[in-house]
């Protein structure tokens, strides 16, 4: 009966499990708890998908991302606080450590409530630069929501992106073309330096906007922080150990109103002055996705089975030896699955993408495709065929697979790959080039033999004695 009910509650807590493959364990830190009401949706929505959510002040003392050097929590969520700081549980460095660590944090900004000092040394960190004038925010006097701002502009609509990964369903789902809306509303734009290659922007501001100081009272504006496309109002970055960074220029844009608010267009989006039709937005749907990115629920990859053998005529069974000899054809096959919200499936690259295989030593020997070869019932079967090099040495199998969105895949193989033996030089009758020497062996002997037989059988002649005794001939 014991046994029973141990099942019977692993099989609850099984049930419970967040769908993020990193773990369900998440921190909110928001400084007023009166706040959730407006987030209200937004963390029904996450605890509908299992995440376990801890909500935190930042000037509280209990706060920490660790216990006993290990992470406490998979997840971090920061709203905007109106502190200065965030406390010495939330330093810049123990902020890095978290993500060093595995962990993911998503953060967000608002115009309103001016960024900490601890977050502003964070993005700076990370390449991702702020206005310095703390008030700026981003207007658009062409896309904007004539019903929420008809005079300041501040609240920016934008289409909705077609997806993260061009190609793949499973992402973003919207048209990209204006027919479903994004509203932006009192956000923060960010400039993107130029030495990270791991960040990418996920949402960009429309070619008209710009970042404004509502209290400037100059009428014009000369020397701007950002316009356009520089703007990014959405931006992601993975660390090179596949943890996640997110920054939502508008925390605004996650709060209950604008799930389900109602916007309209300018006519910059499409619509023809004030008999433009109210739509509704989209944040909702695009806050799952970006949520669902940032705490990996999606786009996390997982290898599989991996296995390399002899491929010489016939298929050996001997899978994944430690020795190989120069000149093998081998085979080599790895297995992919993708995490997607609640469970595996078989991966599939975009379009004009694919998994590359790297025979090496130092430097790669062979740089090969992978083509998909089968699926299982949750991953895909990458294979290649070729043949070994003429060069004995420590050699690695190595898929070093590293794409935006998309969780890295690097895994290495060694083996060692063998000279000939001495009974494994193939006969020099085999060498066609070896055929004139032979010959001239052949010859050789064959002559040498001829001289010897000849001497051997050649009689002679009998000696004749004179008269006198002498010999003669």
């Amino acid at each position: 009966m014991r046994w029973l009910l141990s099942f019977l509650f692993l099989g609850l807590l099984g049930v419970a499990q967040a769908l993020s493959a990193s773990g369900n364990r998440l921190l909110v830190v928001l400084e007023e708890l009166a706040d959730k009401s407006k987030y209200s949706k937004y963390f029904g929505d996450l605890e509908e998908r299992g995440f376990q959510i801890t909500y935190e002040s930042p000037k509280s003392e209990s706060v920490g991302l660790f216990t006993l050097g290990e992470r406490a929590y998979e997840h971090l969520l920061i709203l905007p606080s109106k502190s200065k700081g965030l406390g010495p549980n939330l330093t810049p460095k123990i902020l890095l450590d978290f993500i060093n660590k595995g962990g993911n944090i998503l953060l967000t900004l608002s115009a309103i409530t001016p960024t900490p000092t601890a977050l502003v040394s964070l993005l700076l960190e990370l390449d991702i630069h702020l206005p310095t004038d703390r008030n700026a925010l981003v207007v658009d006097h062409f896309n904007y929501d004539t019903l929420s701002a008809s005079e300041k502009h501040d609240v920016v609509l934008l289409p909705r992106p077609d997806t993260i990964r061009p190609g793949v369903k499973n992402f973003f789902k919207g048209d990209g073309k204006g027919g479903e809306v994004i509203a932006f509303p009192r956000g923060v734009g960010q400039s993107l330096g130029n030495t990270s290659p791991l960040l990418t922007p996920v949402l960009r501001a429309p070619r008209t906007a710009y970042s404004y100081n509502p209290k400037d009272e100059a009428e014009s504006v000369e020397d701007v922080f950002a316009a356009g496309q520089q703007l990014s109002l959405v931006t992601t970055m993975q660390a090179r150990n596949s943890a996640r960074f997110t920054v939502v220029g508008s925390a605004e844009m996650l709060e209950d109103g604008w799930f389900t608010g109602e916007v309209k267009r300018s006519v910059g989006m499409g619509g023809v002055g004030t008999d433009a039709k109210k739509v509704k937005t989209s944040n909702q749907a695009f806050a799952k996705e970006i949520t669902g990115w940032a705490f990996q629920e999606i786009g996390v990859l997982k290898v599989g089975k991996i296995e390399h053998r002899l491929n010489e005529g016939v298929r050996s069974n001997i899978t994944n030896p430690k020795i190989y000899r120069v000149k093998n054809d081998v085979e080599y096959s790895i297995e992919l699955s993708e995490w997607s919200w609640d469970k595996w499936v078989p991966f599939t690259p975009v379009a004009d993408d694919v998994v590359q295989l790297e025979f090496s030593m130092l430097s790669p020997f062979h740089r090969l495709d992978l083509a998909a070869s089968g699926t299982t019932s949750n991953s895909t079967v990458f294979t290649t065929s070729f043949k070994l090099p003429d060069q004995h040495g420590i050699f690695n199998f190595k898929v070093n697979y590293k794409r935006p969105f998309l969780t890295n895949v690097e895994e290495k193989n060694t083996v060692t790959v063998r000279h000939f033996a001495h009974d494994e030089y193939p006969r020099s009758w085999v060498i066609s080039g070896a055929w004139p020497w032979i010959a001239g062996i052949a010859a050789t002997i064959t002559g040498w033999l001829g001289f010897v037989a000849l001497w051997l059988w050649s009689k002679p002649v009998p000696l004749k004695l004179t008269t006198s005794g002498k010999k003669i001939q």
